[in-house]
């Protein structure tokens, strides 16, 4: 199988402070990668880095074409999608035109898609997207993302602060996708979603890939959870 995103020896920088130290990963056609490890361990930083939105210097390629020194929007067109954690949803305005604002013409992922999948976004299809709840906006921002027919989408804590009920929805939105075709990188940090994905999971720590298997070699893995996932 092609890899869909491949990095090398990637190196981020906040200002002079260097966070990211050479991440390996590889993810293929339509694989779902979940990210995991204490919070600073630089998840957050390699999802901005695939994105165009700090300094870094290494290799990636998406599809074969080289990421390094893109702006954003370009990157977006490649077809990679981005779920930062803060959601940014367009405040003001309305739950339809932050997802009109996101279609794309002939998208795989529709907008009676989202509606069907998240009923709650046809009901207050009209309301402006300030005045969602937190979990609202997520599935909102989630849905988005997808309007714009993405083949990889890059998707940070698609699990914070949801209520069960959401989180279930969410999971299986991200299934539908993955069975699409659509290849995923999930920053999590209880590995909740990638259960419900059997997603292969990649554990960062130091600013690199310190584990990279299925969530059942992770499990039985005691040395890489107690020194790199287990709290105190």
């Amino acid at each position: 199988m092609s890899a869909q995103l491949l990095i090398e020896n990637l190196r981020a920088w906040y200002g002079a402070a260097q966070v990211l130290h050479g991440v390996n990963l590889r993810i293929d056609e339509g694989e779902a990668v979940a990210l995991v490890g204490r919070n600073g361990s630089g998840r957050s930083t390699l999802a901005k880095a695939i994105m165009g939105l700090v300094r870094c210097a290494g290799d990636m390629r998406y599809r074969g074409v080289p990421l390094m020194g893109l702006r954003p929007y370009r990157i977006a067109r490649l077809g990679i999608g981005y779920v930062p954690e803060t959601r940014d949803v367009f405040p003001a305005l309305t739950v339809r035109e932050n997802l009109l604002l996101g279609e794309r013409k002939g998208a795989r992922f529709t907008l009676g898609d989202a509606y069907r999948l998240f009923p709650v976004l046809e009901a207050r299809a009209s309301v402006k997207a300030g005045a969602l709840s937190g979990g609202e906006q997520q599935m909102l921002a989630l849905a988005r993302t997808l309007a714009g027919d993405p083949s990889l989408v890059v998707v940070d804590e698609p699990g914070e602060g949801l209520a069960p009920q959401v989180l279930a929805q969410t999971g299986a939105c991200l299934a539908m996708l993955r069975d699409r075709g659509v290849a995923m990188l999930l920053i999590e940090e209880r590995l909740t979603i990638a259960r419900m994905l059997d997603a292969r999971v990649a554990v960062m720590g130091h600013g690199a890939i310190q584990f990279d298997g299925p969530l059942a070699a992770l499990a039985r893995n005691e040395q890489v959870v107690r020194e790199w996932l287990s709290v105190g």
